[in-house]
């Protein structure tokens, strides 16, 4: 059966909130098997709210609504609902009890306003709101169950999980879970990865595998529909590893960690220090660092170098160097990755030196040309990389590409160590 997710409020189609109630639906009914369709957001207008129900209630078996239950003139749910099974409203005694009852126990008189809420159309079944004053509504539209839903989280999900699920099991639909197993990569485009994996990717397998990118992270979605949570499992592990046999280092981590997390573990399992000397990131890769707990044992600190002058008194690179290479180049950035482990006293060092634009370094050194330095007690390397976009996000990817090649490093080092037995 398809499923139609509706968000309703002007607040949400404005951007002025976020939209999580819909994520979160998602989430909870792949778990009971059920596929989400369709994500549908939708202002506070009546005949605008009419369209949407209808045009889901005709393509998805179940409709869940989220949002304009509540008593003010805008909250249009119960309005729209009953417009388009073509039925009054009637009020429901047993549900303006449970609404003054709400309002006793937190000792508030209610508003004569709040009795709307005890409004159901003609067809409808009260979803009973244990945690707030607005009921929510089971019916039928047609060939699709409906269920609308306040909009406060958790009262939607107390809801959803109370009445919904069981509702669901009782008419025989979802059933079997819905996994999915998220792996993350970076090093490479979108195009290159999918041209990789291209069989894998093929529609109509099972499971199915999906590419999605967000700031130069390419993620393999693998999506098992089974039975049981075992089972899907069964399904994902061999793509999986085959995913990874093909990608190789591209991967770096799954799920919703992130390479500054890949790394921190990375350093606690060689138990090496860090240092970081930052020009173009301006201390963005220290910042990704800081924000895993208990880095503060890895982490030992950073120097932000914007300026040649700093480059040279802080660092110790010299000026010749600068004049001969300029700041955006590799014997810079390893003369900075070298300042900052000698000056800091870490294990190792990452640097960063670029263009974020608007102006160029001249020939050959076009906006978002960026080095990133590794120095470590055996010596010092550096890598260019290329990015395109606005000042920020280049700044961002640059950030990522350092974060990605001390992962690499790490990595390296580890694969040294267990070759020939040394632990640190």
């Amino acid at each position: 059966m398809k499923c139609e997710i509706i968000s309703v409020g002007t607040e949400l189609t404005t951007g002025q909130n976020l939209d999580t109630n819909s994520q979160w639906l998602s989430r909870a009914l792949a778990s009971i098997g059920m596929r989400v369709a369709f994500h549908t957001t939708v202002s506070d207008d009546l005949e605008d709210n009419v369209d949407v129900v209808r045009r889901a209630a005709a393509r998805a078996g179940l409709v869940i609504m989220t949002g304009g239950l509540g008593p003010t003139l805008d909250d249009l749910t119960r309005d729209v609902l009953a417009k388009v099974a073509n039925v009054e409203l009637v009020f429901d005694e047993a549900s303006f009890d449970m609404i003054k009852t709400m309002f006793a126990r937190r000792n508030r008189p209610m508003p004569e306003r709040n009795r709307v809420q005890a409004m159901f159309p003609a067809s409808a079944k009260p979803i009973p709101n244990a945690l707030g004053t607005a009921p929510g509504i089971w019916m039928e539209v047609g060939n699709a169950h409906v269920a609308a839903l306040p909009g406060v989280p958790r009262e939607m999900t107390a809801m959803f999980e109370e009445f919904v699920v069981p509702r669901l099991a009782s008419l025989g639909v979802g059933g079997g879970v819905i996994v999915e197993r998220r792996i993350n990569t970076f090093g490479t485009g979108e195009s290159h990865v999918e041209e990789m994996l291209k069989d894998l990717t093929a529609r109509g397998r099972d499971p199915e595998v999906g590419i999605t990118a967000s700031n130069s992270v390419i993620s393999l979605r693998i999506v098992a529909h089974a039975p049981d949570g075992e089972t899907a499992q069964g399904k994902i592990e061999p793509v999986e590893q085959e995913i990874r046999s093909r990608l190789g280092e591209l991967v770096f981590g799954t799920g919703d960690e992130g390479l500054h997390e890949v790394v921190c573990r990375l350093l606690a399992e060689r138990r090496m220090t860090v240092a970081t000397a930052e020009s173009i990131t301006a201390g963005q890769v220290a910042e990704r660092l800081a924000r895993v707990p208990g880095i503060s044992e890895w982490l030992r600190g950073g120097v932000v170098a914007y300026t040649n002058e700093v480059k040279s008194e802080l660092l110790g690179v010299s000026r010749s160097m600068l004049a001969e290479f300029g700041a955006v180049s590799g014997p810079v950035a390893e003369a900075m990755a070298m300042g900052a482990r000698d000056r800091i006293g870490s294990d190792i060092a990452v640097s960063t030196t670029g263009l974020a634009g608007p102006g160029d370094g001249g020939e050959g050194k076009p906006v978002g040309t960026a080095f990133i330095g590794i120095a470590w007690a055996g010596g010092v390397t550096s890598h260019q990389v290329q990015w395109f976009g606005t000042r920020t996000g280049i700044q961002a990817r640059v950030t990522l590409s350092a974060l990605n090649e001390l992962r690499l490093f790490l990595k390296s080092q580890l694969r040294s160590d267990r070759q020939i037995g040394v632990e640190k």
